[in-house]
Parts: structure tokens; C-alpha cells; sequence
């Protein structure tokens, strides 16, 4: 007996564990991705640099009021107590905690008196099986600090850290929404590197349509069609957060910060208007397999409908002449045979050149 697999979900996250329960409740909703919670920070301004791995949550509490920009990052969000702790000192709402564990959430920005909460979706490409993976980033950012979740260690966000390390250009000189601007143009930056890898595959893709329409075709223009509605259903709404962070009023975000904000936005645009390409791109190329399907199935019953026309005066005159009768002059004729032949020869002929000057053949 076969065993059936039954695949997860991409589009849409199991909620079962938070079932019936009160609001604010924290329950990881997802995949763990990580066996131990890794915490690391980096606390700076302009003439220094601060940059350690932490073993516990609680060595972050002094850098909540300190007057340099400092950057707590966690990696995994499956242990409750952590999120609680760290919640609970820098007064994050119960609400964005719960949100912050639930994996499925959908990028939005949340404007509070002392902080702001932003979440997105950080996307990869994986190569080994072309699809893509998704990730949920959250931010708490203060006045003096930016708190980053992650599901799991390894990000986008490496250059940001390099730049942090050098100390070059405004990010040391600038904020904590500096900083959440960056890492959130990292991860908009690296939309542009999964569609190049999409449009490689469209490109491919278009070519084998066009040369041999295999089967299994099909299934790969269908995956690849859920990967860009996928892409897009992540996508989508982050325009929508930068605009609401573009056009906020709140002193958490300077205005000499929102041009910056506005250049993600506008990246973020140009995104979504390729992705809508693709989409019809893939359309295209799905009408372009059928319609290359059927007109070589037309193809194929057109020659099959030739030959049997030709086949059917020759047959005619074949099972005349098959006829087991006793009185037919012609069958006792010395040439009759070799006749008979000509004259098949010459039907075939005559039909064959009549096909060809009709355009048919």
C-alpha cells in the first residue's frame, strides 16, 4: 500500500495551539528552527563599538536607556519565557508578544508611545530545491535601542553589520531607526536577488516550451506559478508597512530618516510591478504549452487524415477487385494486374499533388 506525505502548507500556518485561548497568550505558532535561543548585541556610536554574544536575556536589560544605539538580536522564538522576560522589561504589549511568537503574522507596523513594532518576511532562495523560504522578522524599536526576533540564526543581514564594524557613512552617526531601515533594505535588496533567480527560470522554462512541450512541463510552469503568488502574498504588504513608516508622526523616527524609508519604499514597488510581470509571463507561457500541445496534436491527426484519404479510392479500388465474382472481364485479361498498379500509383500520386498545391501537406 502506498503511503501518502502529506506536505505543509506554505500559505498558511497551523493555528491549533491557540485555540480558544485569551488574547495574549504566548504560544509559538511554526516550526522550530533552532534548538537553543542565541542572543547577540551590538551597542554603539560614533567612536565606539560594543559587539558580544550573550547568555542570557537579562545582560540586554542595561542597554534599554543607555544613549548609544544598541542592537539586540534573538534568534528563535520557541522559548516562551525568554519573549516574557524581555517583554516584560521593555514594556512590550502582551498583544505584539503574541505576535511575535506566531510565525503566520502578516507584515504590519504597530505605532506605540515608547516604541514601534514592525514586522516583515525575510526571503531566501534555496537552490538545492528552487523554491523559496521564508522567514518572519520582527522589531521593537526604542529610542535608543532595536530589538530584532529571528526564527532561526543566519540572515540577511551581514553587510549591515559590516558597515556597523567600520564605522563608515551615517550608520554609527545615525539612530536606532537608522538601523531598522538598513536591515529592512537588506532584506528588500535581496527580493531583487530571488528575481533574478525567478526570471532564470522563466527563461528556461519559456525555451523548453518552445522546443519540446514535454509533460512534465506543465508541473514545473504550475510550481513555479505558486512560487510567484507566494512570493507576492510576502511581498505585498510590506509596501503597505513603509508607507504608514514613511508618513508616521512619531519622534521615534527622524525626519531626515524618512527620504531613506521612501527609497525602500520605492525599491519595494518595483518589486511587486516584476512580480505582477512574472505573473503574467507565466500565464503567457501556460497558454503557449497548451496552444504548442495542440497544434502539434493538430499536426499529428492532420498527416493521420491525409493517409487514411489517400488509402480510401485505393482501398476502393482494391476491394473491387477482391470481389470473389466469376464473371469480371478483367481478371482474365493478360496486363490486368500490372494496370491495377499504375492505376494506384496514379491515384496516390495525383492526391499527393493535389495536397501539396492545397497547402496541406
Amino acid at each position: 500500500m502506498q503511503k501518502i506525505i502529506k506536505k505543509k502548507s506554505k500559505f498558511i500556518k497551523s493555528r491549533s495551539k491557540k485555540a480558544g485561548m485569551s488574547p495574549g497568550t504566548l504560544v509559538h505558532v511554526g516550526d522550530q528552527k533552532i534548538e537553543t535561543p542565541e542572543i547577540t548585541l551590538m551597542s554603539y556610536d560614533q567612536d565606539r563599538l560594543e559587539e558580544k554574544e550573550l547568555k542570557h536575556i537579562e545582560e540586554t536589560f542595561a542597554y534599554k536607556d543607555s544613549p548609544p544605539v544598541s542592537w539586540i538580536n534573538i534568534d528563535g522564538l520557541h522559548e516562551i519565557s525568554l519573549i516574557e522576560r524581555i517583554g516584560t522589561h521593555f514594556g512590550i504589549h502582551p498583544l505584539i508578544l503574541e505576535d511575535i511568537v506566531n510565525t503566520g503574522q502578516r507584515p504590519k507596523i504597530e505605532d506605540f508611545d515608547d516604541y514601534m513594532y514592525l514586522v516583515f518576511k525575510m526571503l531566501k532562495f534555496d537552490e538545492n530545491t528552487h523554491h523559496i523560504a521564508s522567514e518572519q522578522v520582527s522589531f521593537i524599536l526604542g529610542p535608543h535601542y532595536l530589538i530584532s526576533f529571528q526564527e532561526a540564526a543566519g540572515d540577511v543581514f551581514n553587510f549591515v553589520r559590516e558597515r556597523i564594524r567600520k564605522g563608515r557613512g551615517r550608520m554609527r552617526k545615525s539612530g536606532p531607526d537608522y538601523l531598522a531601515y538598513a536591515l529592512i533594505d537588506a532584506a528588500v535588496d535581496h527580493y531583487f536577488l530571488i528575481l533574478e533567480k525567478i526570471g532564470e527560470k522563466i527563461e528556461r522554462l519559456e525555451e523548453k516550451v518552445q522546443l519540446d512541450p514535454a509533460p512534465e512541463i506543465l508541473k514545473d510552469i504550475h510550481d513555479l506559478k505558486r512560487e510567484i503568488i507566494y512570493f507576492r502574498k510576502q511581498v505585498w504588504p510590506v509596501r503597505e508597512v513603509l508607507s504608514t513608516w514613511r508618513k508616521t508622526e512619531s519622534d521615534l523616527v527622524r525626519d531626515a530618516n524618512k527620504v531613506f524609508i521612501g527609497d525602500v519604499y520605492d525599491h519595494t514597488i518595483q518589486v511587486i510591478d516584476t512580480i505582477e510581470s512574472f505573473r503574467d509571463i507565466i500565464s503567457g507561457m501556460m497558454d503557449l504549452y497548451l496552444s504548442t500541445v495542440s497544434n502539434r496534436m493538430n499536426d499529428v491527426m492532420k498527416v493521420l487524415t491525409i493517409m487514411a484519404t489517400i488509402f480510401i479510392p485505393l482501398t476502393f479500388v482494391a476491394g473491387i477487385y477482391g470481389m470473389n465474382f466469376k464473371f469480371m472481364p478483367e481478371l482474365e485479361w493478360k496486363w490486368s494486374y500490372p494496370i491495377l498498379w499504375v492505376l494506384l500509383i496514379i491515384i496516390f500520386s495525383g492526391m499527393l499533388i493535389y495536397f501539396k498545391r492545397k497547402k496541406w501537406l
